[in-house]
């Protein structure tokens, strides 16, 4: 845990557990999160069909416990009107919650595509290049559900730094696919479909990014969004 946060010992222990409540609902919902990125993958690369259902007909549960922690949080800013650190917090993981319930959903697209890749017999070598991706994003939502979990500015900016690899790594795989769809018109309806699951790979990298910031938010009281990473190093070090 950083320590340049000092969460508030309050006079009431229940507002203790209130707070570290709604924080283990968020981890608990980052867990399910990170679970079905991974088997959306897994159904994917590996042309699981009934492993896709499952991810897509589960996304209800993300959006249950969004519901939920959401509906902690109001309570929590309505009965104990908290300030400082513990107003940062609430903040934090109503923020967080809203971009892990947007990482199920593209969870959701890529057990969908899974589906569609067995009902159209296409061999799912046809998806490898996503293989790389996919680690990358997996190891990122990773770190930064850590990061959140730890309250580690650290491991928050290490992650969003590695968002720059994430980049590269998606533009390379649009513009092989599109020389595929160039060189060989009949390949089109199949390199899109690969695009659309990197384009929701990415997107799960954004979101991923945007939790490392609330972690800096939540830590240092800055609002780091929409400033490059070598801005925030230098206003953090202020």
């Amino acid at each position: 845990m950083d320590t340049d946060l000092n969460l508030t010992q309050h006079i009431s222990n229940r507002f203790n557990e209130e707070l570290e409540g709604v924080r283990n609902l968020a981890l608990n919902m980052g867990g399910l999160v990170e679970k079905q990125v991974s088997d959306g993958l897994k159904a994917l690369l590996k042309a699981k069909s009934k492993l896709g259902e499952k991810v897509a007909s589960s996304d209800y549960k993300v959006n249950a416990m969004e519901v939920d922690i959401d509906e902690q949080c109001t309570l929590i800013l309505a009965r104990r009107q908290p300030a400082a650190s513990d107003l940062r917090l609430v903040i934090s993981i109503i923020k967080t919650i809203t971009d892990l319930e947007r990482i199920g959903d593209e969870a959701e697209q890529l057990g969908i595509y899974a589906i569609k890749l067995a009902d159209d017999n296409i061999k799912p070598s046809q998806f490898v290049e996503l293989r790389h991706l996919g680690e990358h994003v997996k190891g990122m939502l990773h770190d930064a559900l850590d990061a959140f979990a730890r309250m580690d500015v650290g491991a928050a900016l290490a992650t969003i730094e590695s968002s720059a690899t994430l980049k590269e790594e998606y533009d390379a795989i649009s513009r092989q696919l599109i020389l595929q769809m160039m060189e060989d018109p009949r390949q089109i309806k199949n390199a899109l479909s690969v695009h659309w699951c990197a384009r929701s790979l990415e997107r799960i990298g954004d979101h991923s990014e945007n939790i490392c910031e609330y972690v800096v938010y939540l830590v240092k009281g800055r609002d780091v969004r929409h400033v490059s990473l070598d801005e925030m190093k230098a206003e953090l070090e202020e």
